[in-house]
């Protein structure tokens, strides 16, 4: 999101950020305006608890807890639709009219275009997102033939999705005056248009999405990629062979036995590693030499100089491992996860093991085996070739400006 605001400002338009102050410095510190939603506790509260992670709980309890962020949500873009009409605010800024930019959590923001009349588009970064009876994405716990994934997917989507968020929305939206809504997962794509920031070769569109829809490249775009590399990162690549990279992922911070396991598996293999959190509790005490410890590199810096990447299967860790042309282990938990996954197999760049799997005989198993085989290392080359950086930030921002010029 930040990225898509750096190419949008770039063009010419005024953007605000409306997000958690865990952000605020980083946004400000790229010299966009920034509008608070929630606090820094509220942030590291949610981040820590192991259901964000688990795949089944993980929808009820980001939901109960995105909860009070909705009305906020709501009033900032319902002032930024009286700032539209007044032509006025120095909050928002002018020229005027605003549109506005959610994620598949942006009820608020949706609420506020039927309220107020501002414009929303729903912005995706995955298709996992995206229900499709033509192309069901993989989810957690659909498995079997499609038919079976569309049948199973009716039942969650009844029996969870719907009610763990229905009512609460329709009586917060009864308030407002407006009408209920069903089926969650159709409900949380924009009606003025939805856009997907995942290439067509990654995700073909189906004739079953949400119309409109727009569909550029991946953002590829990453926090301190301009910056050099710190010494110590790089005396360590320039001592020996490329490194296996291993993270859980930014926010997880139960990884200690991901680690573990890691840690024993470049043992057997005799190879070097890079382990990447913040959080360094969950790293082994006695890393030998050959493995490098770090809280953050950007990985568009990192992963072209590494031999594989082993990781939770996010779409912005997937995507940056395309561009780098590297095999790709994923131990997918939660969300988007387990479709990436799928995909990913299905370009011939990557493997999965599952939690309960992910341990030192299988890892070995599938690293020496995604790093040895020829026609893993064709496939990883030829997707490489099909991504540009920063063209999919570029073509959505592009986009947007001469959809906001017609508004105008």
């Amino acid at each position: 999101m930040l990225g898509l605001a750096l190419e949008l400002q770039r063009l010419g338009a005024k953007v605000t950020m409306a997000t958690n102050p865990h952000f605020e410095s980083r946004i400000r510190e790229n010299g966009i305006a920034f509008h608070p939603i929630g606090t820094e506790e509220d942030y590291r509260r949610i981040a820590s608890h192991p259901d964000l992670w688990h795949p089944r709980r993980s929808f009820g309890y980001l939901f109960e807890n995105l909860k009070p962020f909705i009305e906020p949500q709501y009033e900032f873009f319902a002032e930024a639709a009286q700032c539209a009409k007044n032509a006025q605010c120095a909050k928002h800024g002018a020229p005027q009219p605003a549109i506005g930019i959610v994620n598949c959590f942006g009820f608020g923001g949706l609420a506020a275009m039927e309220k107020c009349g501002i414009p929303v588009y729903t912005l995706h970064l995955q298709p996992a997102v995206l229900w499709s009876d033509i192309q069901p994405p993989k989810m957690p716990n659909l498995h079997g033939p499609k038919w079976m994934r569309r049948l199973l997917f009716r039942i969650g989507e009844k029996f969870v999705l719907d009610r763990t968020a229905c009512p609460f929305l329709n009586r917060w939206r009864s308030s407002l005056g407006l009408p209920p809504i069903r089926q969650l997962t159709r409900a949380w794509n924009s009606n003025l248009g939805i856009l997907c920031l995942f290439p067509e070769w990654y995700a073909e569109k189906q004739s079953d999405w949400p119309s409109p829809c727009f569909q550029s490249d991946f953002p590829l775009w990453n926090h301190a990629s301009d910056e050099p590399m710190c010494s110590e990162l790089q005396s360590f690549l320039e001592q020996g062979d490329a490194p296996i990279v291993f993270t859980p992922g930014t926010a997880n911070k139960h990884g200690t036995e991901f680690f573990k396991e890691a840690l024993e598996a470049l043992k057997i293999m005799g190879r070097r590693g890079i382990f990447l959190t913040e959080f360094r509790e969950q790293i082994p005490s006695d890393l030998p030499n050959s493995i490098l410890w770090l809280p953050y590199v950007a990985l568009d810096q990192l992963l072209p100089k590494a031999a594989a990447f082993v990781y939770h299967g996010g779409i912005g860790s997937a995507s940056q491992a395309l561009m780098a042309g590297i095999p790709q282990v994923i131990m997918p938990l939660a969300h988007d996860q387990f479709d990436n996954a799928e995909r990913l197999e299905r370009l011939g760049v990557a493997s999965t093991l599952i939690p309960k799997r992910f341990q030192v005989r299988g890892l070995v198993k599938q690293l020496e085996w995604l790093l040895n085989d020829p026609t893993v290392k064709n496939s990883c080359q030829a997707v490489a070739k099909r991504i540009h950086k920063r063209q999919g930030l570029e073509g959505m921002a592009k986009h947007l400006i001469e959809k906001h010029s017609k508004t105008s």
